[in-house]
């Protein structure tokens, strides 16, 4: 008996001798070809594809009106998926804060969902929940917006709510208390965050005195925060003629009106102003800020200068040679300081053009001992994309990124409503989305390289470098001739720093940082008993006591503290900065760590690691204890 398994053995058996006579039936030599032209498929491979034309947008025409107390509304009828989004957005965001209560905007949104005249926190929550819908508000440096979105069956149910948390928050007191006790515990953990220390510092030398100088608020102007103000700014900001409704989904544009109109059209209108910022900061040379964190493994580099507005006409072009630069894994930076130097994880550039002024920045993380191998390669890019004209296939390749994943940006509800509201805020024209490829294409090798030329000037940037500043006082010092310190809280600093050579840098104050050479053994500058201050994540301190001790030699020591005791497994020295690995048992587990830090005089200041995942590092201060 033939079986189906015996006929395909004695079909291949067949095929086999075949093949070793050279003489293949006429259906077994068609199947052989490919094999005979694999030289040419491979070659096949190796050449991407051609990009498949650009497919029109599509995108629904909105339906634009206004309500009588001056209420812009947007509306964008999409009945591809039965959902619905809404922003509710307002023209005034943190740069229009108190200059003595920065934060004031991000506590007075985060506030509108903690309760309203009509419902407390647990209710909204529960609502939002029971609906499985989203609640949120927030504000950035341009505007603010409250946003929702649900099924549109439970469209007009939600659009209630958010009126309500958008129109009569009660900013109760004790949720008021709650909020600002954590914001001051957030700040704690911010100042151990090497990225917001050098944003921090980087936006004060670029924006000088202007708003955009503040991105964080402080302890002081949380304390002084009331409920009163909050109340009072919430009615001075949150006003009609400052705001756009938007809304996107699957809704009856006539029904969606009336009920707008039913909620918000009794909404009062308020007397607006307009803001008058300073200018920015002009800068003739260039200058390095040093964030000092003694004992850092990296370096925070950030390199910026001004740039444009978001409504510069200069915009695409510079766009363009953002995407060259740095925008991507694929740019110049991240090829350079990456894949070819190994220096770090990662460099990229950032445009960050807003509504009344802009930076350009480039950026990475890399390793304390290349910190000036690195700002050797960031100047090599940064005058290259100046003075050489890119390629066309670089050109070509940022075009092809660009155009592609527009469209991928407006596929979602949520993503089209996020354009819409930056159109209406940032004052772009109406037609941005259908004309947005167009302007990108229009985009020449010249227009790249006169935005460069323009919008990065290496010769009169800022340098912000969060790291430990002993460690690479040397390799930064060809950079520039100016150089400033500052400690974590953003306090100038006078530092003596180890180095290779004795050298004088100038401070933009007129005096000068000397930096020392380094001496070996050097223990009595350490050696003795100090008095800690150690800075915790809820923002209280913790005294502690440093005793160090050398016999023989060898350098031992002991911290004590109400909440624990360690002892350094070893101790090293250099010059006036030390590091020592210690273990603690704590709650039954036994914790290492590493304590790194700086002797001046008869003062100590430094940082507490503990290897234990989501606790930042704990800086503190010392002093010598009387004998």
């Amino acid at each position: 008996m033939i079986t189906r398994k015996n006929l395909l053995m004695c079909v291949a058996l067949l095929l086999t001798a075949a093949m070793m006579s050279g003489t293949l039936p006429a259906f077994a030599q068609t199947a052989a070809v490919p094999q005979q032209q694999q030289g040419a498929t491979e070659e096949f491979r190796r050449q991407a594809p051609t990009p498949l034309p650009a497919r029109p947008l599509n995108l629904p025409a909105p339906y634009e009106t206004t309500l009588p107390n001056g209420l812009r509304v947007v509306i964008v009828e999409d009945k591809r998926t039965p959902l619905v989004s809404y922003r509710l957005a307002f023209r005034t965001g943190d740069a229009r804060d108190p200059k003595e209560l920065p934060g004031l905007s991000d506590m007075m949104t985060g506030l509108l969902t903690e309760g309203t005249t009509t419902r407390t926190s647990r209710q909204i929550a529960d609502e939002v929940a029971r609906l499985g819908a989203t609640l949120s508000a927030g504000s950035n440096a341009d505007y603010t917006t409250v946003a929702a979105s649900a099924l549109s069956t439970y469209g007009d149910q939600i659009l209630d709510l958010m009126a309500d948390v958008a129109l009569r928050p009660s900013f109760p007191q004790n949720e008021v208390d709650l909020t600002k006790q954590n914001t001051k515990q957030s700040l704690v953990l911010q100042r151990g965050q090497a990225s917001f220390l050098a944003s921090e510092r980087i936006s004060r030398v670029i924006f000088g005195e202007h708003p955009y100088a503040v991105i964080s608020t402080n302890a002081g102007a949380v304390d002084k925060i009331s409920r009163e103000q909050l109340t009072n700014f919430h009615r001075q900001t949150f006003a009609p003629n400052n705001a756009v409704l938007v809304v996107v989904g699957d809704v009856q544009r006539a029904a969606l009106m009336n009920r707008i109109n039913t909620l918000f059209g009794s909404w009062a209108k308020s007397q607006t102003t307009t803001a008058s910022f300073p200018a920015l900061p002009v800068r003739t040379a260039r200058a390095i800020y040093v964030v000092d964190r003694p004992g850092s493994a990296q370096s925070n580099i950030v390199i910026a200068n001004a740039a444009i507005t978001r409504t510069s006409p200069d915009y695409f072009p510079a766009l363009l040679m953002h995407t060259i630069l740095g925008a991507s894994g694929s740019a110049r930076l991240f090829m350079n300081l990456r894949e070819s130097k190994g220096y770090t994880y990662g460099a990229y550039s950032n445009l960050d053009a807003r509504r009344e002024a802009g930076s350009f920045r480039s950026t990475a993380e890399v390793r304390t001992p290349v910190t000036g191998d690195s700002l050797k390669e960031f100047f090599y890019e940064l005058n290259r994309i100046r003075n050489e004209a890119v390629t066309d296939k670089e050109l070509a390749d940022a075009k092809s990124y660009l155009t592609g994943v527009f469209p991928i940006r407006l596929e979602t509800q949520e993503g089209l409503v996020d354009q819409l509201v930056q159109i209406k805020m940032f004052g772009l024209q109406d037609d941005y989305l259908q004309t947005y490829r167009d302007r990108v294409t229009r985009v020449t090798k010249e227009d790249v390289q006169r935005a460069a030329q323009r919008y990065v000037t290496p010769d009169k940037v800022a340098i912000v470098i969060v790291g430990d500043a002993a460690a690479i006082s040397n390799q930064i010092k060809p950079y520039a001739d100016t150089i400033e310190l500052y400690d974590t809280q953003g306090n100038r600093k006078e530092m003596t720093a180890p180095a290779t050579t004795n050298a004088t840098m100038n401070t933009t104050n007129g005096g000068s940082m000397t930096i020392e050479s380094p001496t070996t053994g050097v223990a009595a500058n350490i050696v003795g008993s100090w008095t800690l201050e150690v800075s915790l994540p809820n923002g209280q301190t913790l005294p502690a006591t440093l005793v160090v001790k050398q016999d023989a030699g060898k350098t031992t020591g002991e911290v004590q503290s109400q909440m624990a005791n360690f002892t350094f497994s070893s101790i090293n020295l250099n010059g006036n900065t030390f590091d020592g690995a210690f273990s603690m048992q704590m709650q039954g587990q036994t914790m290492e760590g590493k304590m790194t830090g700086r002797v001046q005089a008869d003062k100590m200041d430094g940082t507490i690691t503990v290897n234990t995942p989501g606790l930042p590092p704990l800086s503190f201060t010392g002093t010598r204890a009387k004998q």
